[in-house]
């Protein structure tokens, strides 16, 4: 892949590093070209001084044959525009925005703009380090509707049928750790003990899905 992204932050610099470091070509925007000295020598990558929505800007750095697009700068706005142009003028598909305000990133993604939200990622991952085991999903949808918990399985499903906890608690089981490995559940898959569920659910259909998993399967 050829990736363009603007903004030679510590976010913009690691993931230009990242992306070398798999094989793919980077071209890397930012207004103050002191930023690219985070790119360090070994990086083989093309460095464009400019702003990042203008379109000789990002001529510049390849657009033309870019198959992704990152907005990572510190600025909502200019992350914003620079997407928008990303996608709706040069037609790139994959677009991401760094956003800060997290009701702004969820405005936009309803947009169909990907966002990351960075200081709601943030809390939401302090949040689950600090709690109690389940009171925080390992993910949540930006739209805050959709989330994906992990638990290790409930003595009481052990024996039961993965299709049957699904339509009992109304969550869907989207993997299974199970003996160091993950999983993929059939309707014939049953559950054992040490299996660890990643459960997909609507976050206001949680407190029942904790419900069936913790009183274990309903009398037949």
């Amino acid at each position: 892949m050829h990736v363009v992204i603007m903004g030679c932050g510590r976010v913009g610099s690691t993931l230009a590093r990242s992306l070398e470091d798999r094989g793919h070509t980077v071209s890397i925007i930012d207004s103050n070209p002191d930023a690219f000295r985070r790119l360090g020598p070994s990086f083989n990558g093309t460095k464009v001084t400019g702003i990042g929505f203008d379109q000789d800007v990002l001529d510049r750095a390849g657009i033309d044959k870019a198959d992704a697009f990152a907005a990572v700068s510190s600025g909502d706005n200019s992350n914003i525009i620079a997407a928008r142009v990303a996608r709706e003028t040069f037609g790139i598909q994959q677009v991401v925005a760094r956003i800060y305000d997290p009701g702004r990133a969820e405005v936009y993604q309803r947009l169909g703009i990907t966002t990351v939200a960075t200081v709601k990622w943030t809390a939401d991952q302090v949040l689950r380090r600090i709690l109690p085991a389940g009171a925080e999903p390992d993910f949540r949808d930006p739209s805050g509707t959709i989330r994906l918990d992990q638990l290790r399985v409930n003595e009481a499903w052990v024996g039961q049928r993965t299709v049957k906890f699904q339509e009992q608690s109304g969550s869907r089981i989207a993997w299974i750790d199970r003996l160091g490995e993950g999983m993929l559940p059939t309707r014939d898959t049953v559950i054992q003990e040490g299996d660890t569920l990643h459960l997909v659910m609507r976050e206001e259909n949680a407190g029942r899905v904790y419900s069936v998993y913790n009183d274990g399967p309903e009398a037949e």
